[in-house]
């Protein structure tokens, strides 16, 4: 039995009591309020992980045609927004696009084996007991079935000897002796060939094969060498490599349309660091400065960045590398590019565009804003849908402009995805994603905070037909690391990751021309 609570009889002691338990009220009341919200947070995220390990990784709707009516019979404006919606997609579907009459064919898969393949022909021979007839004697060939058979011829190793003459004047030895120049190699000695450099630096970023497993592949054709000797090899050859991909830098300095994204790699902390000279660059500074207060701080590991810049209208991709998410790095590889820079609304890349002085203007990635707001669906799923049917609106325009010219894709921008933009301006500024619907602090009214705060630079699309809407492609680029990442783990040192950024750089802009990166290598 609970003891009873002590009543004095002053009267200024029972307001006094009051008041306490009133205040306790309240905190037990704010404190469940906390624990709620912090529930519901839990659960979001809880939400968000099981629909990334589990869930469909496409952002875009299905092709439901009800996905627009489903929950709203209660919300008057969000049915008045949608109704306008599926109107202006049905006006658009009517007056761009050209619908099928016939039902599509399904393809044969194609079976003959690729016709740029080496043949050659074997000639089946015939048993004596067949060559004649009993009746007719000897049969003639009157002409062949034919059947082709795939083969794989595994790799070799050989060893090239190379013999230079000795020249000399016979009985004359003051003469000395002459012989031919002696071909420059990768490494002293010129033990190795370009080839074997070509194979070792296409596994290991075209094939993301760490030295342990090429030393492996290596020993199954006769050649047994250590990771050191791999490493120099690929480090005498990426020097040479080099200017190329300084030039293929200056080269995307000419395009007026950048798209930018970076991702982690770990960097294991050198133990010592080189002294700086007196005209160190910023960058160099900042590098200094980062892995001086690592070693400082005993860390074994930081955290480092591979950038990603890719071309829109000059095809080449260029890869650099920094020790830290810093402005250092994008200043330094856009201190001369002047137009578009796509990106995310990362506040260094706002930095630039104001340090640029207009010579810079930063475009916001339109699926950065999707995505969050594909992420309230659990939560806000009337107001999400309405979002999210109005991004694929602007997602099926770009499908269609594709393949347009950028003049031709503009004016289809601003024909079409304008009156998509305003339908979207009107239905952020309306009640329905307001209070009491939408909660301040709630995840979709961070998503609206995101429109709200980046909208210029969302709609900086329609203004160029060259810019692309979202930064998917550049996003893409990012898998190139990240599959190597999971295969070599780190990279030993600062020197190793502007190697990497080098040779990717190569590997990258060749596959982006669909050519033969080993045969591109070996060219270079």
């Amino acid at each position: 039995m609970q003891k009873a609570t002590h009543i004095p009889t002053d009267l200024d002691a029972c307001q006094t009591l009051i008041l306490e338990q009133a205040r306790t009220l309240l905190d037990i009341q704010k404190s469940k309020e906390d624990l709620a919200k912090e529930v519901s947070e839990l659960k979001l995220q809880i939400t968000k992980l099981m629909q990334r390990l589990y869930g469909q990784k496409s952002e875009r709707n299905t092709d439901d045609p009800n996905q627009l009516q489903f929950g709203f019979a209660d919300d008057e404006q969000a049915n008045d927004a949608v109704s306008s919606a599926v109107l202006d997609a049905e006006k658009f579907v009517t007056e761009y696009t050209v619908r099928r009459t016939t039902v599509k064919q399904k393809q044969q898969r194609n079976e003959q084996l690729p016709a740029h393949l080496e043949r050659y022909e074997v000639i089946v021979p015939v048993p004596e007991t067949d060559r004649h007839c009993v009746e007719h004697g000897e049969r003639v060939i009157i002409g062949y079935d034919t059947t082709e058979t795939l083969e794989f011829e595994r790799p070799k190793l050989r060893v090239r000897v190379t013999k230079y003459p000795k020249l000399a004047c016979v009985n004359q030895p003051q003469c000395g002796i002459t012989q031919p120049e002696r071909a420059a190699g990768l490494v002293e000695g010129n033990r190795y060939d370009s080839s074997i450099a070509t194979e070792i630096i296409t596994a290991k970023y075209g094939y993301h094969l760490p030295f342990y497993r090429q030393q492996d592949w290596f020993a199954g054709s006769g050649w047994c060498p250590t990771r050191s000797t791999l490493l120099n090899i690929m480090v005498a050859a990426e020097n040479v490599l080099r200017p190329l991909a300084t030039y293929f830098r200056q080269l995307l300095m000419q395009d007026q349309v950048l798209g930018c994204d970076e991702t982690t790699v770990t960097l294991v902390t050198p133990t010592v660091m080189p002294t700086l000279t007196e005209d160190v660059s910023a960058r160099d500074q900042r590098r200094f400065e980062v892995l001086t207060e690592a070693i400082n701080k005993d860390r074994h590991s930081l955290n480092a960045r591979m950038w990603a810049y890719r071309g829109v209208t000059v095809p080449v991709n260029v890869f650099d590398f920094t020790v830290s998410r810093d402005r250092y790095g994008p200043d330094d590889v856009l201190s001369e590019f002047r137009g578009f820079l796509m990106a995310d609304c990362w506040s260094g890349f706002q930095q630039i565009h104001l340090r640029s002085d207009s010579r810079i203007v930063r475009c916001a990635c339109m699926a950065h804003a999707r995505r969050k707001v594909h992420e309230c669906r659990a939560s806000h799923p009337q107001q999400a849908s309405v979002l999210l049917a109005m991004f694929r609106q602007l997602y099926d325009i770009e499908d269609r402009a594709k393949d347009l010219s950028s003049e031709q894709r503009l004016a289809m921008r601003q024909t079409m995805s304008t009156v998509v933009l305003k339908r979207m301006r009107e239905y952020l500024d309306s009640d329905a994603v307001q209070l009491p619907s939408v909660l301040p602090k709630s995840d979709f009214a961070q998503a609206v905070k995101y429109l709200n705060n980046h909208w210029v630079q969302l709609n900086l699309y329609t203004t160029d037909g060259r810019i692309p809407i979202d930064n998917n492609d550049v996003e893409q680029l990012m898998k190139q690391v990240a599959t190597g990442r999971k295969n070599w783990l780190f990279l030993g040192s600062p020197d190793a990751g502007d190697r990497a950024a080098t040779l990717l750089t190569l590997i990258s802009t060749a596959l982006r021309h669909d050519l033969d990166v080993w045969a591109y290598l070996k060219a270079a």
